[in-house]
């Protein structure tokens, strides 16, 4: 159903691009980055559920940050994909909502996980012989709680102020899927107060996020610089390599999306980097992780070794 003040009862999604030579390559690369996504995000979560080894914070965390990944693609991917190969990729009011609530409830979820895994990563560097009492299994717990508490109250208060619109004739919503800036600039009444909660709440949840890691960080490279062994260094930074490279991948997207004007990034600008991290970010994660990881590495091929021998 439309919002009450609203007489637009559907959207239509113009898509990635226009150019009909295009929309079919277009369409089996970004299923097969898809596929990428479920079978490596799914494997990820797998494998640290089968392995008893891997059962610590870190991958605890881990497995939420594939999980996450894993949903919020599959909110987008998907339709995205029928914009390729259909004449009219049509999305309802209600849908459009919804879809748009998902996808603010995971993309906020993730950047505040991000943060917890780099105090986790503090932890267990500058404060390692109190690390699995700082990072009991009830204190993941609350801090996972927490990720998700702030993931929902953004998502609501986003979609909220996005039904709270009233759209009249023009339906025609350029992008692949139902994101904030491009409803707002299909409204036909006032956006500033939306625009000011936006850029709020979006400050907020890549501000809080990137403070923490910022500090977790800063106090990680104070202690690796106190390490006198090449060999202790060495391993303390390839314990946070992985992350690292995810976090600037993830919120260097994002801020380019969300923490300019409209003015001044223009919605096809945008398009590429919202693709960036709906698309591109959760199918590199798991390769990040797996590939850089040396345990997962260890415990993927125990895996694979037992799979065979029985």
């Amino acid at each position: 159903m439309a919002a009450k003040n609203s007489s637009v009862t559907e959207f239509i999604l113009t898509g990635l691009t226009d150019q009909l030579e295009l929309q079919i390559p277009l369409f089996f690369l970004f299923l097969g980055f898809y596929m990428v996504t479920v079978l490596g995000n799914l494997a990820l979560i797998a494998l640290i559920r089968l392995n008893s080894c891997l059962h610590t914070p870190m991958y605890f965390f881990l497995f939420n940050l594939s999980l996450i990944d894993f949903c919020y693609s599959t909110t987008i991917t998907p339709k995205m994909l029928k914009s390729f190969v259909s004449k009219k990729n049509i999305i309802l009011h209600a849908e459009c909502m919804t879809q748009l609530f998902f996808f603010c409830f995971f993309v906020i979820s993730e950047s505040f996980l991000l943060s917890v895994m780099a105090y986790d990563r503090y932890v267990a560097i500058c404060k390692p012989l109190v690390y699995m009492v700082t990072m009991s299994p009830q204190v993941c717990l609350f801090l996972l709680l927490g990720v998700y508490v702030m993931g929902l109250s953004g998502a609501m208060v986003h979609t909220g102020s996005i039904a709270s619109l009233t759209f009249c004739a023009d339906n025609l919503l350029n992008h692949f899927m139902c994101d904030i800036l491009p409803l707002l600039e299909l409204s036909c009444n006032s956006t500033y107060v939306n625009e000011l909660v936006v850029f709020i709440l979006v400050a907020i949840d890549i501000g809080m996020p990137i403070i923490t890691i910022f500090i977790s960080y800063a106090l990680i490279l104070s202690s690796i610089l106190h390490i006198h062994s090449t060999e202790g260094r060495s391993k303390a930074f390839s314990t946070c390599s992985s992350h690292i490279i995810v976090v600037s991948l993830f919120f260097g997207s994002g801020a380019f999306m969300y923490l300019k004007p409209p003015s001044i990034l223009p919605l096809d600008q945008g398009k590429v980097s919202s693709l960036f991290y709906t698309i591109v970010v959760p199918m590199l994660n798991p390769l990040i992780y797996s590939l850089r990881n040396k345990d997962v590495k260890v415990s993927l091929r125990k895996t694979l070794e037992r799979k065979i021998s029985s």
